[in-house]
């Protein structure tokens, strides 16, 4: 341990404008995950947890403070720096559209790995940990609920990052994938990766080491 957190953020705001509307998402939102924590942020629909994870992988710029990535500065940089961090160092998993559709499993998979640098030697031994080796020549629309979740979860890990986020993971299984898919994600931590998961599973929380409670764009004691 080198005393830098593997993911922070720093006061972090973000206000959205529909018309005359202003959403604040994110109001000072501060938090520091180490290596080795599985964290998960729990609250209502609509109380940031999206728009957190979003800003905490670069894909979104805050309003207002910053993140970093173990010591590298993630925000107000240009996209194509954000793009080439998160690749080598964050895994993401979203609700929804993690893969291509037009793109085999395995042309996910191999495009993943290029965008961080990597040849695309061992794709067919590493996907065979999460049980779909023998669709990585189906689209994604092809695969079931569970397949589709666990190609998804390869995909996030495909380049071995130091952090993996993740919104609602098993939001849209059945309890065995749920259970299949949770043990990655304690195995992940146990091996030293920083694990963030926005969830409203409480099956989910009672296997984090800590749970954080957010509302109205703030973290609140539970």
């Amino acid at each position: 341990m080198d005393g830098v957190a593997a993911i922070s953020a720093n006061d972090l705001y973000r206000f959205y404008h529909t018309g005359d509307t202003e959403t604040r998402a994110l109001r000072g939102v501060s938090l520091e995950i180490g290596r080795g924590e599985l964290v998960a942020v729990m609250g209502p629909s609509g109380s940031g947890k999206s728009s957190l994870l979003a800003c905490l992988a670069g894909i979104d710029e805050p309003d207002g403070g910053y993140v970093d990535i173990g010591g590298s500065r993630m925000t107000r940089r240009i996209e194509a720096d954000r793009a080439r961090l998160r690749a080598r160092k964050i895994g993401v998993l979203m609700q929804s559209g993690n893969m291509l559709d037009q793109l085999t499993v395995q042309e996910n998979l191999e495009l993943a790995r290029k965008l961080a640098g990597r040849t695309s030697n061992g794709i067919r031994t590493f996907v065979a940990m999460f049980g779909v080796e023998h669709r990585l020549k189906a689209l994604p629309p092809e695969l079931s609920g569970g397949e589709l979740a666990r190609a998804s979860l390869a995909l996030a890990l495909i380049n071995d990052p130091d952090v993996v986020l993740a919104d609602e993971p098993t939001g849209e299984v059945d309890a065995g994938n749920e259970a299949r898919m949770l043990e990655f994600l304690v195995e992940l931590a146990s091996s030293g990766r920083a694990i963030v998961v926005v969830t409203h599973s409480p099956v989910v929380a009672a296997r984090a080491n800590r749970v954080l409670h957010l509302a109205d764009g703030r973290f609140i004691d539970a």
